[in-house]
């Protein structure tokens, strides 16, 4: 077991990697009732193309990884969510773009609760009769995300800045390629990226390091996983270009949505670069589009834009993008408002005590995590499956200066790979 120590932040992480390659942390927390547990593997929406060292090529319909986190739930002895409830746990899972994630909240029985979590994620039950009972259901909740006015104005945006990655294509998939889902396709990703040695485990709050590594370690010892060689995944070359710069669609809504993104132009990346990027961009956008900030109160003042103005930036291996916008009466005013205040900070720049500020403020919001365990959790995963420490990001932070800032945002706002999106009233 290896321990690492983070000073600036009163806190260890317990590290063990177990013989069958699965990755065990854990983050006890003294004085903490409750204990949160993520067992994630590396597998989400866009790993549709991939290939085992050894195996052929393998090219699955969209949405199946999302299809397989609803089936992982079905098992031969009844329903997983009961189990959980009587040994006083809750549990979930969600699939994203890069990850799904399996996980149980619980202040007591927490041994119980962690076999019970492992145990389930690896113990497939797929036939031909739930499979398609599941297409049923997978299908009522992608109409139901059609009606959703958030979701379509959101996905119609990635769909128009991406033209070849699959982050564009649905994490549900369509109606067409959830129908062309089989068992064996399911049992194809799931043996490729539910081994353990794509699999970790993170375990947080009022528990001992050792006795969960040691139950983990006991718990895999006693089940026969075969060894596998490194996956591979494929992506079709992403050109420079957005797909459209515009998309309309029209629902029942009693004001336009509009969000306005900026796609990012390099290429593959990770660890401290994506990272320190991705730091610098939520400056940038704290400092633009924050309730504080100047931009803000203008175009609040002239009622362009309601409290559901906010901002984002999405960073990943390999793709990225900032997101802005919101209720607006009038989506092209508030563009071109937008568009006007952005172009003035790239000719005079940001304000430098704004940008301490601005810095400042995001280091509280980042030491605050540590008093959430769901929070620390997910974060954990999210940045370890992009080769970043998520534990280390106070030194990151020490790394971003003013003038990269204002790099930055000249790098990025180039208005030539921006798209916008927008849900008209019907």
């Amino acid at each position: 077991m290896k321990i690492k120590t983070y000073p600036e932040l009163k806190e260890s992480l317990f590290f063990t990697k177990l013989d069958n390659g699965l990755d065990v942390y854990v983050l006890p927390k003294q004085g903490y009732r409750k204990t949160y547990a993520t067992f994630a593997t590396k597998y989400g929406s866009i790993d549709n193309h991939f290939q085992v060292e050894g195996k052929p090529k393998i090219k699955v319909p969209d949405g199946i990884a999302h299809f397989l986190e609803h089936k992982m739930f079905e098992q031969p002895e009844g329903d997983v969510f009961a189990q959980f409830a009587t040994q006083g746990a809750s549990v979930n899972a969600f699939t994203s773009f890069d990850r799904t994630v399996y996980l149980f909240s619980s202040t007591e029985q927490i041994e119980q609760n962690v076999n019970t979590l492992i145990d389930f994620v690896q113990t497939p039950h797929f036939t031909d009769e739930n499979v398609e009972k599941e297409k049923g259901i997978i299908t009522q909740e992608i109409n139901m995300y059609k009606d959703s006015p958030d979701w379509q104005v959101y996905m119609g945006l990635i769909q128009s800045l991406f033209q070849q990655h699959p982050v564009h294509i649905d994490i549900a998939g369509t109606e067409e390629s959830i129908h062309e889902i089989t068992k064996e396709m399911l049992y194809d990703c799931y043996h490729t990226f539910y081994h353990p040695s794509n699999m970790c485990l993170f375990v947080v709050g009022g528990v001992d390091a050792e006795h969960v590594t040691s139950l983990a370690a006991n718990n895999q010892s006693a089940k026969n996983i075969h060894p596998q060689g490194e996956i591979k995944r494929y992506f079709e070359a992403e050109p420079k270009a957005v797909k459209a710069h515009e998309k309309k669609i029209q629902l029942s809504v009693s004001m336009p949505k509009c969000l306005c993104g900026i796609k990012e132009v390099y290429g593959y990346e990770e660890g401290t670069s994506l990272l320190q990027k991705q730091l610098e961009m939520k400056i940038i956008m704290d400092l633009l589009f924050s309730p504080s900030s100047t931009l803000y109160q203008q175009l609040y003042d002239q009622q362009l834009i309601t409290d559901s103005f906010s901002s984002d930036y999405k960073a990943y291996n390999t793709f990225a993008f900032s997101v802005f916008g919101g209720d607006t009466p009038d989506p092209d005013r508030m563009i071109h408002m937008i568009r006007s205040n952005i172009d003035e900070y790239i000719k005079n720049g940001l304000s430098k005590e704004e940008f301490e500020v601005s810095k400042h403020k995001q280091m509280g919001s980042y030491l605050r995590l540590f008093n959430i365990p769901e929070l620390i959790a997910h974060s954990f995963t999210d940045y370890l499956y992009k080769n970043c420490d998520f534990f280390d990001m106070m030194s990151t932070f020490s790394r971003i200066t003013w003038e990269g800032i204002n790099d930055r945002l000249r790098h990025h706002f180039n208005w030539e790979v921006m798209s916008v999106s927008v849900v008209e009233r019907k």
